[in-house]
């Protein structure tokens, strides 16, 4: 059986190009025991791979030269060797940017009855939604009436992040970079205030949604987000720091903010995390994420890519503004 895989054929510099990436056919074994055949039903772009295409020691190892490529995917066993993943069962895995692959049972993880479209389990249900859901409830020590600000409000982190902040009862504040992502988050998603980064002072923005400051603030763009977001925090606040896509593309080290002194005197909590971290909350995750989004408590939005080809342009996106929600690449 063969199966076309993305690899990497030369390492971006800057924003990548689609010119960086290539499309190979490569054979699949059959399955041998305890394996099985999975063949992909759709896949996941996140904005953490770009650190993984630069050659440097990181929390997750860099990828390789004309290697497929790896991430989050959702399939369907066609074949299988283990009595525990039948034929028909859809599983989770990190072996995307791939349309089939034999791998051990017991790298899998079986969704079993899917209360939701298979794309969802990589997006509210899966990676993104779990990140939020441990980033803000428990890195973030959320406490009902709080004020959260996060940045990167329309895509699908910090879509999820608003959206458990008002289910805890709390004042929930966004950034976006354009006027109907703005519209969608405080129309569809129910947040108290939001605004177009592009459009002025970012700390005259967060002040007019949060006018006696901000308890959380959940930080996915790093940079001048997280320099105004210290200026408006109260006493005690806390910065889960999820991500830095601000300067993820950087070709020179980026300045840190310059008013970090604030942290000292405020009593402010900033603390990098990695989701994988929490697979200890992960029931806790599934439980309530599956009933928030099956009684319509949690909204969420896709942006779709259609075949294999089109994921490095997918993926390109995600540092264009070109998707709200999750974005997705069915296969």
């Amino acid at each position: 059986m063969k199966t076309r895989q993305v690899v990497l054929q030369r390492r971006p510099v800057g924003l990548p190009k689609v010119e960086d990436f290539a499309v190979r056919e490569a054979d699949v074994p059959e399955p041998g025991e305890g394996e099985v055949l999975v063949g992909n039903v759709c896949m996941s772009v996140d904005p953490y791979m770009r650190g993984r295409m630069v050659d440097r020691k990181s929390y997750a190892a860099p990828f390789q030269m004309d290697e497929a490529l790896t991430g989050g995917a959702i399939g369907k066993v066609l074949q299988s060797n283990d009595p525990d993943l039948p034929e028909g069962a859809y599983v989770d895995s990190h072996y995307g940017w791939r349309e089939a692959f034999v791998a051990k049972g017991s790298r899998l993880r079986p969704l079993g009855e899917l209360q939701a479209p298979a794309s969802a389990y990589l997006g509210v249900l899966g990676m993104p939604g779990m990140t939020a859901y441990v980033g803000l409830l428990d890195v973030g020590s959320l406490q009902e009436g709080e004020t959260v600000f996060v940045s990167g409000a329309a895509g699908a982190v910090g879509s999820a992040v608003g959206q458990i902040a008002k289910i805890k009862g709390c004042t929930a504040i966004g950034s976006a970079g354009s006027a109907e992502k703005v519209r969608h988050l405080t129309q569809d998603l129910g947040f108290d205030h939001a605004f177009d980064y592009h459009d002025g002072h970012l700390e005259r923005h967060i002040r007019a949604g949060a006018p006696d400051g901000v308890d959380v603030y959940f930080d996915n763009v790093g940079g001048d987000h997280l320099q105004a977001a210290l200026n408006c925090m109260r006493p005690g606040g806390r910065l889960p720091l999820c991500g830095a896509i601000a300067q993820y593309n950087a070709t020179a080290p980026v300045p840190g903010p310059n008013n970090l002194a604030i942290a000292i005197g405020m009593g402010l909590t900033l603390k990098g995390f990695i989701v994988s971290s929490f697979e200890h909350l992960r029931a806790d995750f599934i439980r309530d994420m599956t009933a928030w989004v099956t009684s319509g408590r949690m909204q969420y939005r896709e942006t779709v890519f259609d075949g294999l080809e089109k994921a490095p342009e997918a993926f390109i996106g995600l540092f264009t503004g070109a998707n709200t929600g999750k974005m997705v690449v069915n296969l």
